[in-house]
């Protein structure tokens, strides 16, 4: 459908056209340009092709406490169970979004029902807990955003009123690592410790420099901080 890149913004055409034609030593996409399939070179799906049926089912991480990581994603953020397994060493929660009222209305019902089509069912959230880790500091684990064990980024939620959802975090506690209309480098996923690696580094007029169409979306995005991330060494969200 798309035979190139777009823009994610609306501009005047000669700009939009400055933004596609500029090159890149190392990327093979337009500076500034959104791209529906990247630059389309995926091959097609077979029918045959042997990753069918294959789902994106779960991503796990790792929670020193898992009091306080329950009560940010079932309470806060209204995630449900749908099974726990104590493994010995262990325990797994795996939490998931209902999706009729049926399941809303009976979270239990949700947890059997879901359990049953478990390797069917897609985007839940798994949390690990070593027996143990409870006990120890915040910042025991590392979330993948301090440096130098950087790498897990953060999980990305969709909301119905993100401002509203914004507020009812905060006045629960939740730290907020960027507000609604803050686009500055500090927010950035990018460290000083990359910097001083020469990874990363803005050189302002050329296609290093953060493109001004990404600052305007990127200021329609805030970013909270999970009870995982909550340690005085974590300078990037969860």
């Amino acid at each position: 459908m798309f035979n190139k890149c777009i823009s994610m913004t609306f501009s005047i055409e000669h700009e939009m056209e400055d933004a596609a034609s500029a090159s890149s030593k190392v990327t093979p996409f337009p500076y500034g340009a959104f791209c529906p399939g990247g630059l389309n070179t995926d091959p097609a799906i077979s029918t045959n092709d042997p990753t069918i049926g294959y789902k994106f089912n779960h991503t796990m991480i790792r929670v020193r406490d898992p009091k306080e990581s329950l009560k940010f994603y079932v309470d806060l953020m209204g995630m449900r169970t749908v099974f726990t397994m104590n493994a010995g060493p262990f325990t797994n929660y795996y939490l998931g979004y209902p999706q009729t009222d049926d399941h809303r209305a009976d979270p239990a019902k949700f947890g059997a029902d879901t359990s049953k089509v478990f390797q069917s069912t897609i985007g839940l959230l798994e949390l690990f807990h070593v027996h143990g880790s409870e006990k120890q500091e915040p910042g025991f684990y590392h979330n993948g955003n301090t440096p130098e064990s950087l790498g897990f980024g953060h999980m990305g939620f969709t909301v119905p009123d993100a401002r509203a959802a914004l507020a009812r975090l905060n006045a629960h506690g939740v730290k907020v690592f960027k507000d609604f209309g803050v686009a500055n480098k500090e927010t950035i996923p990018i460290s000083d410790w990359e910097n001083e690696h020469g990874v990363g580094v803005e050189v302002k007029g050329t296609e290093s420099e953060l493109h001004p169409m990404f600052k305007k979306a990127y200021e329609n995005i805030a970013l909270v901080q999970d009870p995982v991330s909550l340690s005085e060494s974590t300078s990037k969200p969860k």
